[in-house]
């Protein structure tokens, strides 16, 4: 009796749930149909528009074995989608309607922009397009005449160069500037006197491009690695400098400049000459390895520049460079520029085997620092250095500060000193590798470095914009390397200040630097501020830090 009973109970619970499931389905989702896309015509899904293909097995009864198991995978009852006959399982129709209405939805504007819209749904621009299309002309460039000045406008120099010129902003030009281009376009060989800063680089770069344009050449008839024109120069970051402004000036000349150089680089160098060249920057080292294999050919060389002919004399490097000129056309063939911050009689020898009857260009020295470089020689004695240099730096808040050294372990100490104060600095000599130095050079002008301690090697060549201040720690051993110091602040017009210390193991060449500059030197004592103690030195540096500040070299040299 009570199993019968229980059966029966069972059975009336299963029939009370099944039958009003059956009759509850049709509003078991009365909220999903009403869904607003879901009832606009674009938004059904494509899946509803055609009957459910039904499994074999999905039409077993309810009560069928199957139907159980299949309940108990799926965790209950199935429940059918109110759209019809189809039999969709519920729960799917969300991620359709997403996907329809994600079909349907407008373009963002931002989207919509880079598609094709009528001409009605944006205002008229009419300016942009006609600046776009206009040519340049110098007169949109306009440079009020000065006495005794020369106007880039007054050569008659090709649209291009000029244009560049108005981008870079320059007016007048430099006295060199004035000199070597009114020659040079006249196809004169010229000699010239200048120091670094003076300008001297764009000059001779004017005057190649300018012959280039008025003379345009068929790249198709010169093989690759064949230059138009040829620049030496004793140093990398010279070289690297020399094609940075070539870029500047040519920026609309179409033209192709390499750098080549030592040290580093080496299959992009040769990756970049295969192909129509330009203009080549070269040091002479790496450039006779490109000849001698065959990567760079000089017989087409139109234009030759030997830069810091002085510098290359000093360094050994005249060998090289004679090794190169005779590859390159008779000097009757090429108009030949050599510029040395000395017409010494050794490099005015080399001028007459090199060149047809140059002209002699000379700028004097007092133009060349007095006007744009505040000069300050400080008298301290040698223990002395190291306060007035580190108060200089944190009293007065320089912000780009270039520092000489005679020797590379003095160097090296110097800035592991200024490490150790606290100072964040780097430095530049023969110790630290080609792409390190670039790196330094890079933070340097961007900012991120204010302090760079150098050789005159390393320094040599080294043009960054903006530096306020040069302070040599040591005093050169000659007089030009003083006014080369000096003339990396205050480049072409620009203010600077250059600070030396002169104490008892270095005053001696004074009166040389004063009679090579034509002025005497201020010399005063420093400031109190200047003098004041130094604070405690930090701990030595690990050596990774040593490293990174030169290494442990003691040969010293330069």
């Amino acid at each position: 009796m009570p199993v019968r009973f229980l059966k029966q109970l069972g059975k009336q619970f299963l029939e009370t749930v099944r039958g009003p499931a059956k009759k509850r389905a049709p509003a078991a989702h009365p909220a999903v149909p009403a869904h607003p896309k879901a009832q606009h015509p674009k938004a059904q899904h494509p899946k509803a528009q055609h009957p459910k293909v039904v499994h074999p097995t999905t039409a077993a009864p309810d009560g069928s074995p199957e139907a159980k198991k299949r309940r108990r995978r799926r965790g209950g009852r199935g429940r059918r989608r109110p759209g019809g006959p189809e039999g969709q399982q519920a729960g799917t129709d969300v991620p359709n309607d997403a996907q329809a209405a994600h079909a349907t939805r407008r373009p963002h504007p931002s989207h919509a922009s880079h598609s094709s819209r009528p001409s009605h749904s944006a205002p008229p621009q009419p300016e942009p397009p006609a600046t776009s299309t206009e040519p340049w002309t110098p007169d949109l460039y306009p440079v009020p005449p000065c006495e005794g000045k020369l106007r880039f406008h007054d050569l008659d120099m090709p649209l291009e160069v000029m244009h560049a010129i108005a981008d870079l902003g320059f007016q007048y030009c430099t006295p060199i500037q004035a000199k070597v281009l009114t020659l040079a376009r006249r196809g004169r060989d010229v000699a010239g006197r200048a120091q670094t800063g003076t300008g001297k680089t764009a000059a001779f770069l004017v005057s190649m491009f300018s012959r280039f344009l008025d003379d345009p050449d068929d790249d198709r008839v010169r093989p690759h690695g064949a230059p138009r024109a040829l620049v030496l120069a004793p140093t990398r970051e010279l070289c690297i400098q020399i094609v940075k402004d070539a870029h500047a000036l040519g920026r609309y000349c179409k033209f192709h400049t390499v750098a080549v150089y030592g040290g580093m680089d080496y299959d992009k160098q040769r990756n970049a000459l295969d192909r129509p060249v330009d203009l080549i920057a070269a040091t002479p080292g790496r450039l006779l390895d490109f000849c001698s294999k065959g990567i760079v050919n000089l017989r087409h060389t139109q234009v030759l520049v030997i830069d810091e002919a002085d510098r290359m004399l000093d360094m050994g490097f005249i060998p090289d460079v004679k090794r190169i000129v005779r590859q390159t056309p008779p000097r009757e063939q090429r108009q030949t520029m050599l510029f040395s911050a000395t017409l010494t009689t050794d490099v005015m020898n080399l001028a007459s085997q090199w060149m047809r009857d140059p002209a002699v260009v000379e700028v004097d020295p007092e133009q060349v620092t007095a006007a744009t470089i505040e000069e300050i020689v400080y008298l301290v004695k040698s223990d002395e250095k190291l306060r007035v240099l580190y108060n200089l730096i944190t009293k007065r808040e320089l912000t780009r500060v270039l520092i000489f050294s005679n020797r590379r372990d003095d160097t090296r100490r110097l800035t592991e000193y200024l490490l150790r104060l606290g100072v964040k600095c780097e430095m530049l000599s023969g110790d630290v590798d080609q792409k390190k130095r670039l790196r330094i050079l890079e933070d340097f002008r961007s900012g991120a470095l204010t302090v760079v301690i150098a050789t005159d090697v390393a320094g040599r060549g080294l043009h960054v914009e903006g530096i306020s201040h040069v302070v040599n720690f040591d005093f050169p051993y000659e007089a030009d390397d003083y006014v080369h110091r000096i003339g990396r602040t205050g480049r072409v017009g620009t203010s600077g200040i250059a600070v030396s210390f002169a104490c008892e193991d270095e005053s001696f060449v004074i009166p040389e630097i004063e009679k090579y500059v034509g002025h005497p030197l201020p010399c005063r004592h420093p400031e109190p501020e200047l003098l004041e103690d130094l604070p405690p030195l930090g701990p030595p540096l690990p050596r990774s830090e040593s490293e990174r500040a030169g290494g442990p070299r003691r040969d010293g040299g330069g």
